[in-house]
């Protein structure tokens, strides 16, 4: 028994021996492993760190162009922003001054001699005439031929136009446009007595509204109110109609300058006229003398070619013999050969 358990301890011990070498076998192979998985694992690291470096150099770099466009497109928005500041100021501004009746004044007087001087010369029209009556309107046009005056008037009624557009209410717009009624009547009315004076002035009266959208809104919404105006001899007239009526004054004052003109022009194209016989006679002189030279010059021609032959003639005679002959008459032979 003793022997047999020796027997099986050294099976046991052997059994051992060979499970530790495999283990250590074993061991070695996972070191081995373990090595190379920890080198992929790093190259591996390696690699993702250097595409995830270049990514986000590439997202930098991108990141910084779109921070440097957004820049741009701040700083036009800031100065958008501050032209937008600035034409609320100029709006704010035009606002107090059409809310001033003595502004607005100066504003529309401003338009009308602006449009007036660009399309007059300077003595065709006159600011602040003074009537017979002491009444000035704000501009006079001179019409040829006829010594009576336009009169202009600028200085329109504003305020119950803005009473109509601060309204809410039917209440509210109803009294604005019972205002505006009663102003521009009365303004009109305020025009036919003192700038229609018989003799001095036209039959008509210009009354300037300064604005195109008033003027709109004045011919849309109140017609009877323009009637009354025409019916009282005074045409209100837009920036644009009171361009165009320049224009006819303008096209009337060159119509009257070219008539005053005329008889100066008749006279001239006269002169040019008779200049034109006299160069018209003096070429047909000129062709005469011309003709005349040209046949002074052929019979010059003939003559030279008679007197070359009868050069050769007498060339050809022959003068040898006996005893001296005498002298022939060259006069006599000139005459022959003739």
């Amino acid at each position: 028994r003793q022997e047999a358990i020796e027997a099986r301890f050294a099976a046991l011990a052997q059994s051992g021996a060979e499970l530790n070498g495999r283990v250590a076998g074993m061991t070695e192979w996972l070191g081995s492993r373990q090595t190379d998985l920890a080198r992929v694992v790093a190259d591996r690291l390696d690699s993702v760190g250097a595409r995830l470096g270049a990514g986000l150099e590439t997202q930098a770099q991108t990141t910084g162009e779109n921070l440097g466009k957004l820049n741009e497109r701040l700083a036009v928005i800031d100065a958008a922003q501050a032209r937008l500041t600035e034409m609320t100021r100029e709006v704010v501004s035009l606002k107090d001054i059409l809310s001033n009746k003595q502004a607005r004044g100066a504003f529309g007087q401003g338009r009308m001699e602006a449009i007036v001087r660009d399309g007059l010369p300077a003595g065709a029209y006159d600011f602040q005439f003074t009537l017979t009556n002491r009444a000035r309107p704000d501009c006079v046009i001179r019409l040829p031929g006829d010594a009576r005056l336009l009169a202009v008037d600028a200085k329109f009624p504003l305020e119950g136009f803005s009473a109509l557009r601060a309204a809410r209410d039917d209440e509210g717009r109803k009294n604005g446009q019972a205002r505006v009624r009663a102003d521009v009547g009365k303004h009109v009315k305020d025009i036919a007595e003192r700038y229609l004076l018989p003799g001095e002035t036209q039959d008509i009266a210009l009354m300037f509204v300064p604005s195109e959208a008033i003027y709109s809104d004045l011919v849309e919404h109140f017609d009877d109110v323009v009637q009354k105006a025409h019916r009282a001899r005074v045409v209100i007239v837009s920036p644009t109609l009171m361009m165009m009526a320049i224009n006819v004054a303008q096209a009337i004052l060159r119509d009257a300058r070219m008539q005053d003109e005329a008889q100066a022009i008749q006279a001239e194209v006269g002169k040019l006229v008779n200049d034109v016989r006299l160069l018209g006679d003096r070429a047909a002189k000129l062709e005469t003398h011309f003709r005349q030279a040209q046949e002074d010059l052929s019979g010059i021609g003939a003559a030279s070619q008679r007197i070359a032959r009868r050069g050769e003639r007498i060339e050809a005679m022959d003068f040898s013999g006996e005893g001296e002959a005498e002298p022939p008459d060259l006069m006599r032979l000139a005459r022959g050969a003739e």
